[in-house]
């Protein structure tokens, strides 16, 4: 009658080093410091644990001793899907990932949805092992923010939440980038706008939205890109009517309806300002079912300076979204908890692109 054969005894980091007769801190050093050893050592560790189906010191027995999670957190405030659509949020996370993969680091993506249920978000932000977060783009008061800066650990944002002791911004000065361009086209003679901007607001809605409570959103860099419009406009020597339209979702159908919205509001309108280029091309695309011709009967103009952007040669503002992912990542990973709070503000231009032109009756 065969034997049943005895499971094989687990290999650990001990083990193997008294298999070889070497040190613990050796065969340690043969993953974690490989420049410690000669090639020839590492060698005969590294082939060793293969034999013997030794994987390496363990991940978590490795952040306990060391305190490091060597990981960094992102929160975002949308669902995960969306740092994967969005053009200029992918281009920030190709960014941040380039700087976590030269550091030796992995990167958590932790969605700090506003429609998650009440009491969540610490229980979310609590959970994640890093080292420290990045916040990209998330409201005024918004409760996973408020976890992450609970936690001690060093914080830096990107965009929005401006003004918060103890972090450091990376961002771009929307309300100056996006004046710059509403003064070129209101100087081109058009008096009835159309604003399409992204979520103002905690609830999902689609719609008009008037001017004050575009004003009053927590979402600091919609309200300040339409703060510029709205300055621009009372600076022209004629008034300007302006029609916002705000959209729950950040797609091109969810620009392509609010562009149908604001001229059902008003007929009137002859150039719509969008705040952000997946909106404007949505403008672009509906103007085109409707027979509208860009720019000889409508303007439009986004905010991004994304590569679809740039191949419909959309007039917008330009930000260097991958910029603002790697400083993020470089200045985070070089601070230590309680930093003292500062801001960086990167460069913008304005392309001059063929979308717009001085109105004309349609």
């Amino acid at each position: 009658m065969s034997r049943t054969p005895r499971p094989r005894r687990r290999v650990t980091l001990a083990s193997l080093a008294a298999e070889l007769k070497i040190s613990r801190t050796t065969v340690s050093n043969a993953y974690n410091r490989p420049d410690q050893l000669s090639p020839e050592l590492r060698e005969r560790v590294l082939s060793a644990a293969k034999e013997l189906g030794y994987s390496g010191p363990d991940p978590v027995a490795r952040s306990l001793r060391t305190r490091r999670a060597d990981t960094i957190g992102l929160l975002l405030d949308q669902p995960l899907s969306y740092s994967f659509r969005d053009p200029a949020a992918v281009d920030f996370v190709a960014g941040l990932a380039n700087e976590c993969d030269a550091a030796g680091r992995a990167l958590l993506i932790v969605p700090a949805a506003p429609d998650h249920e009440p009491g969540a978000a610490a229980d979310v932000v609590n959970k994640a092992s890093v080292d420290g977060f990045v916040a990209y783009s998330v409201p005024e008061n918004d409760p996973y923010f408020g976890a992450a800066m609970e936690r001690h650990l060093p914080l830096v944002v990107c965009d929005q939440p401006a003004g918060i002791d103890g972090t450091v911004r990376v961002g771009i000065d929307d309300h100056a980038a996006m004046l710059a361009l509403a003064r070129i086209v209101l100087d081109l003679g058009h008096r009835s706008i159309g604003i399409l901007a992204m979520r103002l607001g905690d609830s999902k809605r689609d719609g008009t939205t008037p001017l004050d409570a575009a004003l009053a959103s927590r979402y600091s860099v919609q309200r300040d890109r339409i703060q510029a419009i709205a300055d621009a406009a009372a600076q022209q020597p004629h008034e300007v009517a302006l029609t916002i339209i705000e959209t729950a979702s950040h797609t091109r159908e969810s620009g392509a309806r609010a562009a149908q919205a604001a001229l059902d509001q008003d007929p009137g309108i002859t150039a719509l300002l969008c705040t952000t280029d997946v909106l404007a091309l949505g403008a672009m695309t509906w103007a085109a079912e409707h027979g509208i011709v860009i720019p000889d009967e409508l303007s439009v103009t986004g905010f991004d300076g994304t590569a679809d952007a740039m191949r419909a040669d959309l007039t917008t503002v330009v930000q260097p979204s991958e910029e603002k992912g790697q400083r993020a990542g470089e200045i985070l990973m070089a601070l230590a908890p309680s930093t003292g709070s500062r801001e960086e503000l990167l460069a913008t231009s304005v392309h001059h692109g063929s979308t717009i032109a001085a109105p004309r009756r349609r």
